[in-house]
Parts: C-alpha cells; sequence; structure tokens
C-alpha cells in the first residue's frame, strides 16, 4: 500500500514538472527607445541609458524588440546588458548607417537558427523606400529555439513610417503576407511601433490576420493605455501605437501591460514598453 502512494506520488510529481517544462513562460516587450539626439536636453539617451537597460532586467524580459536604435545605442546596450545578444543591422546602409530595429534576447536562452531584415519597399532585399513614406523603413527578424524545451519559433520587429499614409497601409500588408509564407506550424510573434491607432487602417489590417496580444490576456491590461508619452508626465490620449502580435491562438498571454515607469518624474523614452507574458 505505501509502495503503491509513493508510486502515484512520484507520478503526480513528473507530471507536474512535465506540465510547468512545456508551458514555460515566455517574457516578450517591444519598446520604442527614442534615437539619441542631443536635442532632448533632460531626456537625452545619456542621462536615461541605464533607466531603460534596467526595465529589461526588472521585467526580465527573455526578449525584447527595439525600434529607434543607432549603433552608439547599440554599442551602450550590448554593454549595459550583459546577458543579452541581438541581431539587426541599419536601415540605411545594411550595416551600421541610420536606424535599427534590433532584436535583443537572452543569450543564455535561445539560439539563433536563422535571421535577416527586409525593407518595407517596393525593393526590399536593398535599402530603399516606396510609396510616401519619409525614411528608409526596415522589419528585422529571427527564428529562435528555446534552449530548454527546443521549441522553435520566428519573432518579427519593426517600425513603420510616421508620415506615409499609403506607406504605412502597404507595408502592413507586405508584412502580414511575409508572416503567412513561413511555416504555419511555427508560431510568430511580431513587434513595433505602427505609428497607427488601433481603428487605423494599418492596424486593422494587421489585426485582420493576427491577434493582438492586449486582446487575450487571461489578466487584465495593466498600465495606461495610450503608448507613446512624448516625455510628458499627463497621458497623451489616443496614442496607443505599440503592439505585440501573435499569429496563432496556440499561445497562452498570461498578462499585458504598459510600463510607465519614471525616474524622478521623467521616463526611460518617449514611448512606454509594452509587455506580455506568453505560454507555448
Amino acid at each position: 500500500m505505501k509502495k503503491s502512494f509513493y508510486s502515484l506520488l512520484l507520478i503526480l510529481l513528473i507530471s507536474t514538472s512535465m506540465s510547468s517544462y512545456s508551458q514555460q513562460k515566455l517574457n516578450v516587450m517591444t519598446f520604442n527607445i527614442r534615437m539619441e539626439t542631443v536635442q532632448d536636453g533632460e531626456n537625452q539617451w545619456a542621462k536615461r541609458k541605464e533607466n531603460l537597460s534596467s526595465m529589461l532586467d526588472f521585467y526580465e524580459a527573455d526578449i525584447c524588440g527595439m525600434q529607434e536604435v543607432l549603433v552608439g545605442q547599440i554599442r551602450d546596450l550590448t554593454k549595459l546588458l550583459p546577458n543579452y545578444a541581438y541581431v539587426g543591422v541599419g536601415r540605411d546602409d545594411s550595416k551600421e548607417g541610420g536606424e535599427f530595429s534590433p532584436i535583443f534576447y537572452r543569450k543564455d536562452k535561445f539560439t539563433i537558427l536563422e535571421s535577416n531584415t527586409f525593407w518595407l519597399s517596393q525593393t526590399p532585399d536593398v535599402p530603399s523606400k516606396s510609396w510616401d513614406a519619409a525614411l528608409n523603413r526596415i522589419v528585422t527578424y529571427a527564428k529562435f529555439r528555446d534552449n530548454k524545451t527546443k521549441k522553435v519559433f520566428y519573432f518579427f520587429n519593426t517600425h513603420f513610417d510616421h508620415i506615409g499614409q499609403v506607406a504605412r497601409r502597404e507595408s502592413a500588408k507586405m508584412l502580414v503576407a511575409k508572416i503567412k509564407a513561413v511555416d504555419a506550424k511555427i508560431p510568430v510573434i511580431l513587434t513595433g511601433d505602427f505609428n497607427s491607432t488601433p481603428t487605423e487602417e494599418p492596424t486593422v489590417i494587421i489585426n485582420a490576420g493576427l491577434i493582438d496580444t492586449e486582446k487575450v490576456t487571461s489578466t487584465p491590461h495593466f498600465g495606461p493605455v495610450s503608448t507613446f508619452n512624448g516625455f510628458q508626465a499627463k497621458e497623451i490620449e489616443g496614442k496607443l501605437i505599440d503592439y505585440i502580435f501573435l499569429n496563432t491562438d496556440k499561445i497562452k498571454v498570461l498578462k499585458h501591460g504598459t510600463l510607465s515607469n519614471t525616474w524622478n518624474g521623467r521616463f526611460a523614452s518617449d514611448h512606454h514598453a509594452v509587455f506580455a507574458q506568453l505560454a507555448f
């Protein structure tokens, strides 16, 4: 009898362990960190880079899609975040010129199987812009393998144009088509600053093909609604433009939040980070 009891207990422990193993949590973040410019005065990069990097550590971000990152900021972040590596290139020359849309990830947790960057234009394989875009715009993506669970997923990260309405619409179509072209059996996570509110056409197009994590979170959304703050303490209404999307409902969204941390009344960026905790 006693032997049967211990056998049953062992089975339950193994079952619980395997369930926990298979449902490992993944902390995802998207963060427009605001480019480095002395014009920001008290909010310039040198005065906020430590605060910004500390957010990734505190919230235990496993993977973070960033926007508006210049090469000097890349160098700072790699020093401030020694547990992370990144993938990405500059949008102006596919090397170090112009803004990156890099993906920072915990190098102890993931292995990159492939990665690439393409341009949101009619010539996506070379640095370029199309339609009414003011600037070159890119998508950086990578195929990751979780070193513990061995599960594989794609992670896409982007920053849509801030001026061109046609460019944003066409970029949304192009991006959704690209995501649908990958192996349908592999989950896709999409992060970015889309410069588009929930009711505007680019976001509507993306929502038609993907799932907004905020809409399916198991617990209520945490934090403000707007994701753009302009370095202002008062919330700017109607500026929800940063999102985390999924291509499948087989990934559970445990938590979702807009992170409005301040230090002595100052934000780490002119955008709030958006956070989602996922379970495959």
